[in-house]
């Protein structure tokens, strides 16, 4: 019977790197996008307010990149 060591074993350590850094990435992003979008409503002096159509912009637009990130690695 063959014995699994450590030596054997793939290295998926760049999986939890690539994980980890992408939901920082992703954190911070929307962190940011949701103080640049309470920021201008203050100015404003108004209430945040999205519209349906604006969500469904904003639904299009994250689809699209998602799409166009998974794309980077076919060229």
């Amino acid at each position: 019977m063959d014995e699994i060591v450590p030596e054997n074993l793939p290295d998926d350590s760049w999986k939890v790197k690539t994980l980890v850094i992408g939901a920082l990435v992703g954190a911070l992003t929307g962190l940011g996008a949701a103080f640049l979008l309470t920021r201008r409503a203050e100015q404003k002096g108004e209430k945040l307010s999205i519209s349906t159509g604006q969500g469904v912009k904003l639904g299009m637009l994250v689809i699209g990149l998602l799409r166009s990130i998974l794309n980077l690695g076919e060229e």
